[in-house]
């Protein structure tokens, strides 16, 4: 017997899911006075280095040359005519918040909801009587941001966030006779969600949770929503239940609603541009990232209890590395908190190649008075805090790298590097 749901009792919402269409590459079009759509352009971290990656490619590059997010530079054909420039994170950030401010010309603040630097959710429930029908404020804020910006959205409307996102990412991304605005309602899942295909295109299933249920029979979304939600439960936990009710194109999420998460962490995460095979060279880098850390603790009036060093070795090593923590005492110390990691460091390091650090501060918690110990003098303790206060000071004022240790300009040191980028790539604002 076909199971459908009764979706009376769904929240029925005014969703939109709206999507800057190759982002990056189109703000590059933009700015060399190309239409989006018709210009040749792929925004590539590291252009000279043939692992370096492609972040962004414009529409006609993905249709000539098959290049699209995440490709080599050494898989671009050689004679393609492919304009290949560098990412600028700031520039990019700008145009984030152009279309942002955009986007509140209709909605309240709580109603909407930015999903990434290219891809927001917009409830427009309570917009109508200012703004016409959901389908006209839709055209309306596509119109707009090609007249101001000259960049081409596309839009999927639905009757909450994930339906929305799901017309976008199976119907209006890819019509343009439908001039990239696409809308699915609870009535058409048997026709548009249930079609989706493979598992893994559907939203929330990546290639694991697939083979996982292929292992138990189910190779569709169509079977997905047809299987024993109770079984799906006792075999995933909560997950099952959820992709039991996606299957339906069911979700409960309210745009204004907002989370306020149990327990917070401070954390940096480091790809290195080559495998460090000095001890020392990696024990900078840690004293770098745990310092940056540090930084920001003190400038929100934060302590941390729990240190936690994530090591990834070479990609040559069959050992992935090794995550450890360790309690300290409360503390927003760079001194202290440095010396917690550099315990795990020393604790658990092998003599073999690093390629990633990631340095993660646990127990977060405000700061409400010096926390004393009892090892150190309360004068001793005082001297380090202004020290740090002194430090951060001036970094405040004239930039993280006006102020930094001798071992930082060392080979191993990457903060000088890193203090270039934004979002981990080229911010296009260096000197």
């Amino acid at each position: 017997m076909l199971q459908i749901m009764d979706y009376s009792n769904e929240p029925c919402r005014d969703i939109l899911c709206i999507d800057v269409k190759s982002f990056f590459a189109s703000v590059e079009a933009v700015e060399r006075k190309e239409h989006p759509l018709k210009a040749k352009v792929a925004v590539v971290s590291k252009p000279d280095n043939n692992g370096g990656l492609v972040l962004a490619s414009s529409p006609m590059v993905k249709k000539l040359y098959g290049i699209k997010t995440g490709t080599r530079v050494y898989e671009i054909p050689k004679d393609a005519a492919i304009d290949v420039v560098e990412p600028r994170m700031a520039l990019y950030l700008e145009k984030n918040i152009e279309i942002v401010n955009i986007f509140k010309r209709f909605v309240a603040e709580e109603d909407l909801h930015v999903y990434s630097i290219d891809e927001s959710f917009l409830d427009v429930t309570h917009s109508h009587r200012l703004f016409g029908s959901t389908e006209d404020i839709a055209k309306e804020i596509q119109y707009l941001i090609w007249k101001e910006m000259k960049l081409v959205v596309t839009i999927g409307i639905g009757d909450n966030p994930l339906l929305a996102k799901l017309a976008l990412d199976h119907s209006a991304k890819h019509d343009r006779s439908s001039n990239f605005i696409a809308t699915w309602h609870y009535q058409d899942v048997q026709d548009t969600v249930w079609e989706i295909a493979p598992l893994r295109d559907f939203w929330g299933i990546g290639s694991r949770t697939e083979q996982h249920l292929q292992r138990i029979g189910i190779h569709s979304i169509y079977e997905l929503s047809q299987a024993d939600v109770r079984k799906l439960k006792k075999r995933f936990g909560v997950i099952g239940e959820q992709l039991f009710f996606h299957a339906h194109g069911i979700d409960r999420t309210l745009l204004s609603e907002t989370f306020t998460p149990k327990a917070t962490s401070f954390s940096k995460n480091q790809i290195l541009n080559r495998d460090y095979v000095e001890k020392h060279e990696v024990e900078i880098v840690i004293r770098e990232m745990a310092e940056e850390n540090a930084t920001r603790l003190r400038r929100h009036h934060l302590t941390t209890g729990v240190v936690k060093l994530s090591i990834g070795f070479s990609k040559d090593i069959d050992d992935r590395g090794f995550s450890h923590q360790l309690p300290i005492e409360k503390t927003d110390s760079s001194k202290k908190i440095i010396e917690g990691l550099l315990i795990l460091f020393n604790r658990y390091y092998k003599r073999v190649p690093v390629r990633v650090v990631n340095v993660t501060f646990g127990k977060i918690e405000p700061k409400s008075a010096l926390q004393l110990s009892l090892f150190d003098s309360a004068e001793k303790l005082i001297n380090q805090e202004d020290l740090d206060q002194t430090i951060d000071s001036i970094r405040h004022k004239y930039g993280y790298t006006s102020l930094l240790h001798a071992s930082s300009l060392s080979n191993g040191g990457t903060a000088l590097y890193r203090s270039k980028l934004l979002g981990g790539h080229r911010s296009g604002k260096e000197r």
